[in-house]
């Protein structure tokens, strides 16, 4: 017998690694030593201008919205929420990121799959200026169902010892900035997928007016990143504070920046609710409660600064096209998040 028998198709898996090589090197800087393939991806720290640099690392995955693709069958978009994710992990704490690696695996490779999924990483790490330096192609056949992968991905980045964002600056008084999500981003989507697809048995190809689109087109919306719009507001010092609203939504997500004695208030009423997430709560009757600690509610990033900053702060996103509102403040209390307000 040979392992191609056994299910593991080596001549596959290298010719899908031959094909996004040339797909990674585009990724690459002078900082990137060597190539694609080798047993360990090599960067050369010392071109680094930082002052007292420190790395940082993160490692996510892309949860449940996998499932989305592979009921579409389209895949080129689920890299991009990858690195996405992973570059706004880190980026709260005053990183920028170097380099990215990623580990995809599956029951049996199929060269154009997996292509597309590089090629949507690839171009992530491209857009956010950080180098795919390698990555791991695992065919494990009796493993997966039919067609499903899974992937997951791993950030370094760097920032200045003394730039790091850790909260320690945030005040009572402070106020708090929200950026617009791009949709649900990759977070809630067990619970989406229990209330849309099962629930109301929609099709991704079904066309609902609430949306404008398919849901196929909405759940599949990239993650975004926000390094461009706020890369120019790290050295600033401006910013006390930021919190990525992903897996555990505002309640377990903004105490993580907060320091003893400081909670925020939220007013629910500072911006839309884009209507996917209203699609979902009336569907499924799910709970304030619920929804406030599963889904972003369309605010994907949360900037702390000190309130005399704030407003300049928002008309400097504004004139950069980014739409930012002032969503609460920072109140005394114990790290806790509190909401005020009414939804629209």
């Amino acid at each position: 017998m040979t392992y191609r028998d056994a299910g593991v198709d080596i001549d596959t898996k290298m010719s899908a690694i031959a094909s996004f090589r040339e797909l990674a090197r585009r990724t690459h800087s002078p900082s990137v030593l060597g190539d694609l393939g080798q047993f360990g991806g090599l960067f050369d720290v010392s071109r680094l201008r930082v002052r007292k640099p420190v790395l940082v690392g993160s490692i996510d995955g892309v949860g449940t919205k996998l499932k989305i693709a592979f009921l579409t069958g389209r895949h080129d978009t689920i890299g991009r929420d990858l690195v996405n994710h992973c570059v706004n992990d880190i980026l709260v704490q005053g990183a920028v990121p170097l380099f990215f690696l990623d580990y995809l695996s599956t029951g049996k490779v199929r060269k154009e799959t997996v292509v597309s999924i590089v090629s949507g990483i690839t171009q992530a790490c491209r857009d956010n200026g950080c180098a795919l330096l390698g990555g791991e192609t695992a065919e494990m056949p009796g493993f997966y169902a039919e067609g499903e992968y899974d992937l997951a991905g791993c950030i370094v980045g760097v920032v200045g010892r003394d730039a790091i964002l850790d909260g320690s600056r945030i005040r009572p008084g402070d106020l708090l900035l929200g950026l617009r999500s791009s949709g649900l981003h990759t977070n809630g989507y067990s619970l989406a997928r229990k209330v849309l697809l099962e629930k109301l048995r929609l099709k991704t190809t079904s066309v609902v007016p609430e949306l404008g689109r398919s849901l196929g087109e909405e759940l599949l919306e990239p993650h975004r990143s926000y390094l461009a719009v706020l890369k120019p507001l790290l050295p600033t010092g401006d910013l006390h504070g930021m919190a990525h609203i992903t897996g555990g939504g505002f309640t377990d997500n903004v105490p993580r920046i907060l320091p003893d004695g400081c909670a925020v208030e939220i007013d629910l009423g500072s911006w839309k609710i884009p209507p996917v997430f209203s699609l979902i709560q009336e569907a499924g009757g799910v709970s304030d409660t619920e929804m406030r600690r599963t889904f972003n509610l369309g605010i994907g990033m949360i900037l702390v600064a000190p309130a005399e900053k704030a407003e300049r702060i928002r008309r400097r996103l504004e004139r950069s096209g980014e739409r930012a509102a002032i969503i609460g403040a920072v109140v005394r209390g114990n790290r806790r998040v509190l909401f005020t307000g009414a939804r629209h």
